[in-house]
């Protein structure tokens, strides 16, 4: 029995609704629903000829031109591309293998890079160039660590003051403070599952949004966001309907965030969710690196790793995958 045409109109709208429409051939492909719609560019972000992305296992930044910003593991360790998705230069060959957290901080007129290296276990500040200005070894003075080998931090953020924040994500957990001098100050967070512990705090964030900054914090295997004040009291849980969270950004008081089980997540000023964009319908391809590029779909992510708004409010998802694979989505209304 056929749907009638009211049917199939209404089952357009829901799936609209839910950040899951696509067209076929080369019609357009929309996600998300009115007043947060987005158009999936295809083929955006080409490299020149010979060249390939690698292992895409970072994070991605959007500076104050809207030039973007990604990792790879390999030599090409931050490509940059413009907003639309011409190469424009990359760097890091002493970085390949490990580079994987990026924030980008406006200090005076300048802009710098601030990231993290798993493999190299420390943080690091760059130019926007790549010149690397000074190196954040693994922190000795927390007594959690035996040695360096323990430390693989996955995220960075500059509080207004120049505090810096460090996540160890891929290590024991903790979260750790340094001033703007580079002195240690403090460690919380640790294993664990209760409110202000973290399993995988994959990555962090200063949400500026109130009337005090707070750290915001992907606690990727505990499924949730947690908000802590920057003394690293534990403020509580944020949002909702989120699987294995790994990156958050946010612009014009939203927040998009990138998780690795097949979808990005938006969310409004007010921490309630907006729509899951992009979901992937099998869970088989879901937070996998090797989907081979036959079975990757327009509209449908993989593993997203990392997530960034620009000056638009169009957004930039880099997925976990071996062959390497970066996406934007321009904002249509």
């Amino acid at each position: 029995m056929q749907p009638t045409r009211p049917l199939l109109a209404l089952s357009f709208v829901a799936l609209f609704a839910l950040g899951a429409w696509q067209s076929t051939g080369d019609e357009r492909v929309l996600l998300g629903p009115d007043g947060h719609r987005y158009e999936w560019v295809k083929g955006w972000g080409k490299l020149p000829a010979g060249m390939s992305f690698g292992n895409t296992h970072g994070c991605i930044v959007v500076d104050s031109s809207d030039r973007v910003y990604m990792n790879t593991d390999t030599e090409n360790a931050v490509i940059v591309f413009s907003r639309e998705g011409e190469f424009q230069k990359s760097w890091g060959k002493e970085l390949a293998g490990g580079l994987h957290g990026m924030c980008i901080v406006k200090e005076g007129d300048a802009e710098f890079l601030y990231l993290t290296h798993t493999g190299r276990h420390e943080a690091l500040k760059a130019t926007l160039d790549g010149e690397i200005l000074w190196t954040l070894p693994w922190p000795e003075q927390s007594g959690v660590y035996a040695n360096a080998g323990e430390y693989a931090p996955t995220s960075i953020a500059v509080a207004p003051d120049g505090t810096i924040f460090v996540a160890d994500g891929y290590g024991k957990s903790w979260i750790h403070v340094w001033s703007r001098e580079r002195k240690y100050l403090r460690s919380f967070g640790g294993p664990g599952s209760e409110i202000g512990k973290l399993a995988t705090p994959h990555g962090i964030q200063i949400d500026a949004r109130g009337e005090q900054p707070v750290l915001l914090v992907s606690d990727r295997e505990n499924h949730r966001l947690q908000s802590f004040d920057l003394e690293g009291r534990a403020l509580g849980p944020v949002g909702s309907e989120l699987r294995r969270p790994c990156h958050t950004h946010q612009a014009g008081g939203e927040t998009i965030v990138a998780d690795l089980a097949g979808r990005i997540s938006l969310f409004d000023a007010k921490n309630e969710l907006i729509a899951h964009l992009g979901d992937n319908p099998d869970p088989q391809k879901r937070a996998q690196n090797g989907v081979p590029r036959e079975q990757w779909k327009d509209g449908e992510f993989l593993s997203p790793h990392c997530a960034r708004f620009d000056a638009q409010g169009s957004i930039y998802v880099l997925d976990w995958n071996a062959l390497g694979r970066i996406t934007k989505l321009r904002r249509v209304r």
